[in-house]
């Protein structure tokens, strides 16, 4: 299939990019930042999601996955506009499969910066809006929604042994998630799921049972 992905430069975007390369399909990336995959099924664009005007011609996705994000920077305009405007000319067509918005389990429990638990907030509410849209295609709309994942973004409290213990307090489990384990999540709910949709899937180890958010000052 033809798989879209914002962000996949590194973290979870790159890691969802890889297994769905590693499983057959054809790939293509969105990020502000240079490539990081070398692979003869992956294309890269280099350009920031907000770029409206300048955004590729790319007829006939099947899976869009809305990865890309930032915290404390233009929240709302890259987590939630860019994202609507990313799904709106890639998604709703007659082609499409599956969409995954990566929203966090800050948009559930309101526990992080202001703007950007509510950048997330919108894409939780947003995702039900795309699910009733794209359902005349037979397609599927689900945000899959993380807690703490181990990816350079979050260095700032997981090389922080203090916090870092404050935060495993925290998470029932007493760790975060892989990158990859949310690429399993993400391949499951876009390319096996055709069922489960509008739906927000909450992936945090039990640590929004707390609603306690711990981070660097």
């Amino acid at each position: 299939m033809k798989v879209l992905i914002t962000g996949t430069s590194q973290g979870i975007g790159k890691a969802i990019a890889q297994m769905f390369i590693q499983k057959g399909h054809t790939v293509i990336g969105i990020d502000r930042k240079e490539k990081s995959i070398d692979s003869p099924v992956y294309t890269h664009y280099l350009m920031d999601v907000r770029d409206t005007e300048n955004l590729p011609e790319i007829e006939d996705v099947e899976i869009l996955i809305n990865n890309a994000g930032t915290q404390n920077e233009a929240d709302i305009d890259i987590n939630l506009k860019a994202l609507i405007n990313i799904t709106e000319k890639y998604a709703i067509q007659e082609k499409i499969r599956s969409v995954l918005n990566i929203g966090s389990a800050s948009g559930h429990t309101g526990s992080e910066f202001p703007e950007y638990c509510a950048s997330k907030g919108g894409v939780l509410a947003y995702t039900k809006n795309v699910a009733m849209r794209i359902a005349k295609f037979g397609a599927t709309c689900n945000s899959l929604d993380p807690g703490g994942v181990i990816t350079p973004l979050n260095d700032c409290v997981i090389n922080d042994s203090e916090l870092w213990e404050q935060i495993m307090e925290q998470t029932p489990l007493k760790r975060w998630a892989s990158a990859e384990e949310i690429a399993q999540w993400a391949y499951f709910l876009t390319a096996t799921n055709g069922f489960c949709t509008g739906q927000n899937i909450l992936v945090d180890g039990g640590e929004s049972i707390n609603y306690n958010f711990i981070w660097k000052d």
